[in-house]
């Protein structure tokens, strides 16, 4: 059992960790943090670079939770997809998302990877925003 979280490099990913990290100690589990980089690459300001993730395992380390940290290219699978799938994998009680706010175009040509996670997941999915998102 685990508490997985997906995380991108600002306010509302921080955000999104710290609830997990949270959520797992009143869960008494350990926190699974994924970063899907897709085929663009570092280039991309959704993916993670080692300063990023080394700053989230000094944070989780502090919080005294026991953590993984999964830094997966993105196959011919979405974002949501590689969520699920560790998800899944690691018999996840709770998924934790960030929010951030988009067009109704933007959601209705391309999607969003929250609504694909809340629509496939098989445990409940907690989303969260920061303030300054």
């Amino acid at each position: 059992m685990s508490v997985v979280v997906g995380y991108v490099p600002d306010a509302t990913g921080w955000l999104a960790v710290r609830q997990a990290a949270q959520e797992a100690k009143w869960r008494a589990t350990d926190v699974v943090v994924v970063n899907v980089v897709d085929a663009a690459g570092f280039t991309r300001p959704t993916a993670a670079d080692e300063k990023n993730l080394d700053a989230i395992a000094a944070d989780l380390t502090a919080a005294g939770v026991e953590f993984s940290i999964r830094q997966v290219e993105q196959s011919s699978t979405t974002r949501a997809e590689e969520i699920l799938n560790i998800a899944d994998e690691t018999q996840a009680e709770l998924i934790v998302v960030g929010v951030k706010r988009t067009s109704a175009v933007v959601k209705a040509v391309l999607g969003s990877t929250v609504q694909r996670v809340v629509a496939g997941a098989h445990c409940p999915v907690l989303s969260v925003r920061a303030e300054d998102d």
